[in-house]
């Protein structure tokens, strides 16, 4: 049984689960580690990249002074496979509250030259140590009770190769922006679900990295199928995630060109806006 599957005998911790394991780099040299991209994070045989954004978190989060990312920009350059990966930091500017630093991931072509897959831009901080201050207009979204929503596991078998991550995910699809999978997109370019790790996995600032670009793509909804491969994503981390499951919604306004955006908010199990991404993806039309 995979890992994933098991949480009802296991439930995992941060630091001790699939994820993290999946996510860990290993230092080669000062600002140099070496990863196995795990084949369990791919979406129609590409990996995820949401889990990449981690990756590279997770390489930033040990090459600077501060803990936790704050703004993190990624320019997705090529396709990512399963495999080995190289990850370079460089630390830009150290402060005393923000700490700003870039890294590049690698993987090798036939021939042995490396070739950059995704390149970041981030800086980090403490999210503990920020004021308990909240001035806000936005609320979280109206989704139905988790036994009123869907899962890939109450659809139609899934497409050979294209459902490893779902293995990975607890997602439960708020069904008013399920109609894309009967047949009847609305129109509306919009998601909505309940989003945790399988394993139990509560959330933390590197998940939430993952969760901004892990549910289907807004473009289902709006008729189109296909693959949607993400050209640049900017992720905000605005606080600490409560223990207990999230809410993501996700929303396009504009598709034009063969490009849409998609603006994300991922919300806690107490109430609090953790983190917001935009993203520009291109989509085949026709």
């Amino acid at each position: 049984m995979p890992e994933a599957a098991s949480a009802a005998a296991v439930r995992a911790t941060i630091g001790d689960s699939e994820f993290d394991r999946d996510t860990a780099v290993t230092r080669r040299a000062p600002g140099v580690y070496d990863i196995d991209l795990s084949a369990g994070w791919t979406i129609i045989n590409a990996v995820n990249g949401g889990y990449l954004l981690a990756v590279l978190g997770r390489a930033l989060g040990d090459a600077l002074p501060h803990p936790d990312p704050f703004t993190i920009s990624a320019h997705y350059l090529t396709a990512s496979q399963p495999g080995p990966a190289l990850v370079r930091t460089d630390t830009v500017r150290t402060g005393r509250t923000l700490s700003t630093g870039q890294a590049s991931l690698f993987q090798y072509d036939d021939a042995g030259n490396e070739v950059e897959r995704i390149r970041v831009l981030a800086s980090y901080g403490d999210l503990d140590a920020l004021p308990d201050d909240v001035r806000t207009s936005a609320k979280p979204p109206a989704i139905p009770p988790m036994d009123q929503c869907f899962g890939p596991q109450d659809g139609p078998a899934p497409v050979e190769g294209s459902s490893a991550i779902t293995d990975r995910l607890m997602l439960k699809l708020d069904p008013a922006t399920l109609g894309w999978a009967l047949g009847q997109p609305s129109g509306r370019g919009e998601m909505r679900a309940w989003f945790g790790l399988a394993d139990g996995r509560d959330a933390d600032p590197l998940s939430l990295l993952l969760a901004v670009d892990a549910l289907p793509p807004t473009a289902f909804e709006l008729g189109l199928q296909g693959w949607v491969p993400t050209v640049e994503l900017t992720a905000h981390v605005r606080c600490r995630p409560a223990p207990g499951l999230l809410r993501v919604s996700i929303a396009t306004r504009n598709l034009a060109g063969g490009f849409l955006e998609e603006d994300a908010e991922v919300w806690d199990s107490a109430d609090r806006l953790v983190a917001q991404s935009r993203q520009l993806a291109r989509v085949r039309l026709g």
